[in-house]
């Protein structure tokens, strides 16, 4: 209801006008954040980011502030941090009191893991490199490609170990 100006004495202040935050639906938000429905869910689902309130219909219900969220979270996965990581960045980002020389250290700690990740895949570029060079690539049947791959044993390389942000089926052990 307006309060109609002349209805209000003089000197009246203005009455004042609470407005609660647009509700946005989890399609609105992730199309302003870049960031899928199927993500969101997840970061909601592993307390990334706060639980969605619910409209009367049981869907969620976002609010603007949660598209800059999402858009860190987005922006954080883009440099290669770990979800873990991640959460931390997201709570000094929120600490207006915090200190920039931890967040420094988070950051320092993944550029070391990147730069290490970044040496193995160079090795296993000059490794697979120097294989097909010397692969004929014709009729014959011998390849050296083929026989590495047969009698050196599975080193499994660091990068590969590390499935950053994302879950695999636990490994059965052969029976």
């Amino acid at each position: 209801m307006t309060i109609p100006a002349s209805a209000l004495p003089r000197n009246a202040p203005a009455p004042r006008v609470t407005r609660r935050p647009a509700a946005l639906t989890i399609g609105a938000v992730a199309r302003g954040s870049g960031v899928s429905a199927k993500m969101i869910r997840y970061y909601e689902s592993i307390g990334l980011i706060g639980r969605a309130t619910r409209s009367a219909g049981g869907y969620r219900v976002y609010e603007a502030r949660d598209i800059h969220l999402l858009r860190f979270i987005k922006r954080a996965r883009s440099l290669g941090f770990p979800v873990e990581r991640v959460a931390q960045l997201v709570a000094l980002w929120q600490d207006h009191g915090r200190a920039s020389a931890e967040v420094k250290r988070i950051a320092l700690a993944q550029l070391g893991e990147l730069e290490q990740r970044i040496a193995e895949l160079e090795t296993m570029k000059r490794t697979l490199a120097h294989l097909a060079h010397h692969c004929h690539g014709d009729q014959r049947p011998e390849c050296p490609i083929l026989d590495d791959l047969a009698t050196t044993p599975p080193a499994k390389p660091a990068a590969a170990r590390r499935m950053v942000g994302k879950r695999s089926p636990p490994r059965r052990s052969p029976s």
